[in-house]
């Protein structure tokens, strides 16, 4: 069961390029649903913002732990986000925890603040 994500997120496209993102982006949507209907990740969930100063979007990928791992070492996968890199600002990609992982993660925390003395 997907318990660990990525999130890809997103700034503005580098101005000049906004064509260019739009391939970028439709190319890593039609991946991303390969790579689902393959059983390489759980889900792909993808989310776009209302302008803002600070982040266009978002893709969250769900999937085990070794799923996520392979993908990561993908070509097309590394291809896609050097294409992203290339053509829009901020582009972050950071791991996750979701679903039963939250619990494990949770407890990890719990276990770290116990180990720090508390002040008032």
């Amino acid at each position: 069961m997907a318990d660990r994500l990525l999130c890809i997120t997103w700034g503005a496209p580098v101005r000049g390029r906004e064509e260019r993102s739009l391939d970028v982006f439709n190319e890593a949507v039609g991946y991303y649903g390969r790579c689902q209907q393959e059983g390489k990740i759980e889900k792909f969930d993808v989310v776009l913002l209302s302008p803002n100063a600070n982040m266009a979007g978002y893709m969250e990928l769900h999937g085990t732990p070794e799923q996520l791992n392979a993908l990561r070492e993908e070509d097309e996968y590394r291809r896609l986000l050097l294409d992203a890199a290339m053509i829009c600002e901020d582009l972050c990609v950071v791991e996750g925890s979701t679903g039963a992982g939250i619990a494990r993660d949770i407890e990890l925390f719990m276990g770290a603040a116990s180990r720090v003395p508390q002040t008032a």
